[in-house]
């Protein structure tokens, strides 16, 4: 447990190099700490707790690929959501999530509630549910979490409060026995079946894991993680991510369309998932899918896949040998497939409103040629990521601001250490 004694006499400080890469401020993070702690007894009358963070993620390379078995490349941020949690005897759940509604979940029942889809509450129950399948003796316990981790920005601000729930389990009942793809898997569960959201495996492993890794989901239950060790500081550059603040509302028919139409072409040749295909085979009979599935846009996703999942292995060869330049171009080649070829730059539905390319295109025109771009992850009314060489970085961080928004512009750091109890 720690006390407020305790963050005050820097007991975190050899903590947060790890967490927060060499851009942070140790006051800052003391006061964020103990400002959770006054807040945990506060609420719960607990005056020592368990510290806990769990950081948001980046994609960094396979642009809609993980749901069509694919390759994806991606980052464990230096944004998280922190929590302070105690257990309790009551065999109920609570976290008051700064914010937002406080979340109480009776644990005894870890049966599935309609009523509680898309809700925190039927996560929470399905994270347990998950524990007491693997064997875990669970109960209860109480946490106030507050976050970092920008709402809306592509960044998985919601699976950092999963895996997080996922971490106060696995610490308090499994002893830190589980390992941060098994975390993600449980993550997921919860997402998919008690949830109601069919996602992926990629956010989960992207906010537990630490580091830059690179994800392999072809065999979906057990992916193959590929980690490489590279600060992009070192080379001179700030990985960005510019919020165009686009309308997310309507979205979801957009956002399904994408591995709906990847799945249809995978269809034409007898298989449920693009990776199944040989590209050579998609390559030759394209003039038959076409004509199947009467859909140009699919046909070019599934170009996009092919090529992106492809490009994955490619980046990950270019930072294991350092290659930063090999590395960047591969970074403008996969915005450009997503911008040409998975066409999710913007919703057809609002073609007036192209914040996406729009950033894109300013990015170009102010790096010059130096660094990348790229559309980051989903879309359409979304975020773009761009590395920035350190000298331009105020230059281009006032411009981009100027079109999308004082506080669009956030520079990223890696994390290098994964889901974790801070201190106990």
């Amino acid at each position: 447990m720690a006390n407020l004694n305790e963050v005050k006499e820097g007991a975190l400080h050899t903590a947060y190099p790890a967490l927060y890469g060499n851009a942070y401020d140790a006051k800052e993070m003391d006061q964020r700490m103990i400002h959770l702690l006054l807040e945990h007894d506060r609420l719960f009358g607990e005056k020592n707790a368990s510290l806990f963070s769990t950081a948001g993620r980046s994609e960094l390379g396979g642009n809609h690929t993980d749901h069509n078995l694919g390759q994806v490349l991606a980052a464990t941020i230096n944004l998280d959501t922190i929590g302070a949690a105690s257990k309790s005897d009551d065999g109920k759940v609570v976290v008051a999530s700064e914010g937002f509604p406080v979340v109480k979940v009776d644990i005894s029942d870890l049966s599935v509630h309609t009523d509680e889809k898309n809700t925190t509450n039927s996560l929470v129950r399905g994270i347990a549910k998950a524990f007491h399948d693997r064997g875990v003796a669970i109960g209860g316990w109480k946490a106030n979490t507050t976050t970092r981790v920008l709402k809306g920005s592509g960044l998985s601000s919601s699976a950092a409060i999963e895996v997080l729930c996922a971490t106060i389990f696995n610490h308090f009942f499994a002893h830190d026995a589980l390992s941060p793809l098994e975390l993600a898997q449980i993550g997921q569960y919860a997402e998919n079946e008690y949830f109601g959201k069919p996602s992926g495996l990629l956010d989960q492993i992207g906010c537990a894991h630490g580091g830059i890794v690179g994800i392999d989901f072809k065999d979906k239950n057990h992916p193959v993680i590929t980690p490489v060790n590279i600060n992009f500081q070192d080379y001179g550059y700030d990985l960005i991510v510019v919020d165009t603040r686009g309308d997310h509302a309507n979205l979801t028919g957009e956002y399904a369309a994408v591995p709906t139409e990847m799945r249809a072409v995978a269809a034409c040749f007898g298989k449920q998932q693009l990776r199944e295909v040989p590209y050579e085979d998609f390559l030759s009979h394209i003039a038959e899918v076409r004509e199947k599935v009467d859909n140009d846009r699919a046909v070019l996703r599934a170009y996009h896949f092919f090529n992106d999942t492809q490009r994955v292995s490619d980046m990950l060869a270019a930072l294991s040998r350092k290659d930063i330049q090999t590395y960047f171009r591969l970074v403008n080649e996969s915005g450009e497939s997503s911008f040409c070829f998975l066409q999710n730059a913007y919703p057809i539905s609002d073609w007036k409103h192209q914040g996406v390319p729009l950033a894109l295109a300013l990015s170009k025109a102010i790096l010059g040629g130096k660094g990348a771009c790229r559309v980051h992850g989903g879309g359409f009314g979304g975020t773009i990521q761009a590395y920035v060489p350190h000298d331009l970085l105020s230059t281009y961080s006032q411009r981009m601001e100027a079109v999308f928004g004082k506080g669009s512009v956030t520079v990223l750091g890696i994390r290098s250490r994964s889901t974790c109890a801070i201190i106990d």
